[in-house]
């Protein structure tokens, strides 16, 4: 059986719920479904990775911003993946694009 992170997902809720117009039972239902994504997601990254033979660290630009580095001025993703985006909760898809560690620099104050 499966073990979710449940306080990670009533956290997810709320912050979904305080976001939009919607309520809370549709919020709860959106977080459930990102954290039942994520492992596939997960997948599906590791896959494109492989299949694109990169071995250095990869994120989305958004991950990056988030771990305080910016993506260089005009670099190209290395891959991109078609990844489920749950937290609308309507089954829909979208393409992250992948940007390695060598492609970024610390964010200066």
């Amino acid at each position: 059986m499966k073990q979710y992170d449940l306080s990670a997902i009533m956290s997810r809720a709320w912050a979904i719920f305080r976001k939009g117009g919607i309520v809370f039972a549709e919020a709860l239902h959106r977080a459930w479904q990102s954290a039942k994504a994520r492992p596939q997601n997960a997948a599906v990254i590791a896959a494109a990775k492989a299949s694109a033979g990169i071995a250095e660290d990869c994120k989305t630009w958004a991950d990056w911003k988030a771990a305080g580095y910016e993506v260089i001025h005009g670099s190209k993703a290395l891959f991109r993946a078609v990844l489920i985006w749950a937290s609308h909760g309507n089954g829909k898809t979208y393409t992250a694009s992948f940007f390695g560690a060598s492609q970024v620099q610390p964010i200066e104050a």
